[in-house]
């Protein structure tokens, strides 16, 4: 049992993570346009509180993640609501093969500094948009590892301009960033802001 198995059960009990996946959602809906009639997928999406929030606006949403125990409790959570086009997707694109189709809408949140090579998993992302299709990314701003601790074996966030120049090189455009939420946690210096970003850009 990996770490997000383990807290999976718990996950919805946090409001922290509720209330910013509702924000990041309400940022999206916000600067994307119009999503009705479009087809997306939240990668990992955990217990699915992204995808949640952006369903009624689309005709389906995938939720994707490598995780048994999220995925468990995603399960019943789409059982429980009755909502036909939720979704679950035992997904790696890390490693594992594409999912054998492709998406109008990708978004991820709190998931891309987990993942060692940015740059793949871009290239990933851009290969199962459809022309036109939007990368929604959330996820840390640059921080000096006292998110996870030192120990972690994770990027310590991202630099907006470094991220760009990569979404680019991944072959997308109209690339651009705002801050729908700022996560406040206790770190050895004390109750301490770290900026999420939202960047969203399209796959020319």
């Amino acid at each position: 049992m990996n770490e997000f198995d383990a807290k999976a059960e718990g996950w919805d009990g946090d409001p922290m993570k509720v209330e910013r996946a509702r924000r990041v959602a309400d940022a999206i809906l916000e600067q994307a346009g119009p999503l009705s009639g479009k087809r997306a997928m939240d990668y990992g999406c955990g217990t699915g509180l992204l995808g949640f929030a952006l369903q009624p606006h689309l005709a389906h949403m995938t939720l994707a993640d490598a995780s048994p125990g999220m995925l468990a409790v995603l399960g019943k959570k789409i059982a429980a609501s009755g909502l036909a086009n939720l979704a679950p997707l035992a997904l790696d694109l890390t490693g594992g093969p594409d999912p054998g189709t492709r998406f109008d809408l990708i978004v991820t949140l709190m998931t891309l500094h987990h993942i060692p090579d940015t740059d793949g998993i871009l290239q990933r992302f851009h290969g199962i948009l459809n022309p036109g299709g939007l990368l929604g990314i959330s996820d840390l701003d640059q921080e000096d590892g006292s998110f996870h601790g030192l120990e972690a074996d994770v990027h310590r966030g991202f630099d907006r301009s470094d991220l760009c120049g990569r979404l680019e090189r991944a072959g997308f455009g109209r690339i651009r960033f705002s801050t729908p939420y700022v996560i406040n946690r206790e770190t050895g210096a004390g109750m301490t802001p770290f900026p999420l970003f939202l960047v969203l850009a399209e796959r020319t």
